[in-house]
């Protein structure tokens, strides 16, 4: 964390950035986050929802919470919990460009390139490239729990091969 934080606050020295939440399982990340950020900088959330394929395979993401500042001519630095096919995240960046932002980056706890659909997406900070397993804790949940566990760990389910 601290790493990222040093790289973070190097990047954008002078520049008063937006840290953009993507809640809810940022929550915990973007809290460590910010401690380790030695800059000053703005703090704002987005909620997203997605809504499933039954349609043709195809599916829809919503903005269900947003910004309460404008971002218009300041770096924004999104902060995701992991970053899988990059769709949402690539939904996210285009309805932000809008607002005219001068800079829009990535910082992700977690990525999963291989499961990428969006090929060109803006993700400056990785805190590590993981398998493609299911975690809970440190903000992931399992059915909105376990997202309090200290740390990440690994869910195994029943009807998985050994």
């Amino acid at each position: 964390m601290e790493e990222l934080g040093r790289e973070i606050s190097s990047d954008y020295a002078g520049a008063d950035p937006v840290l953009v939440s993507v809640l809810r399982g940022a929550f915990v990340f973007v809290a460590d986050l910010v401690r380790v950020i030695t800059i000053p900088h703005a703090i704002e959330f987005v909620a997203l929802a997605g809504y499933g394929g039954a349609l043709g395979g195809r599916s829809s993401i919503r903005l269900m919470k947003d910004l309460d500042i404008p971002i218009g001519g300041r770096d924004v630095l999104i902060a995701e919990d992991v970053v899988d096919t990059g769709l949402t995240l690539n939904y996210l960046i285009k309805t932000l460009q809008l607002r005219s932002p001068r800079d829009i980056a990535v910082c992700t706890l977690l990525d999963r390139p291989y499961r990428r659909l969006v090929d060109d997406l803006p993700i400056r900070y990785v805190g590590f490239t993981v398998p493609d397993e299911f975690f809970v804790g440190y903000g992931f949940d399992l059915d909105q729990r376990y997202r309090g566990l200290p740390d990440l760990r690994i869910v195994h389910f029943p009807d998985e091969a050994a």
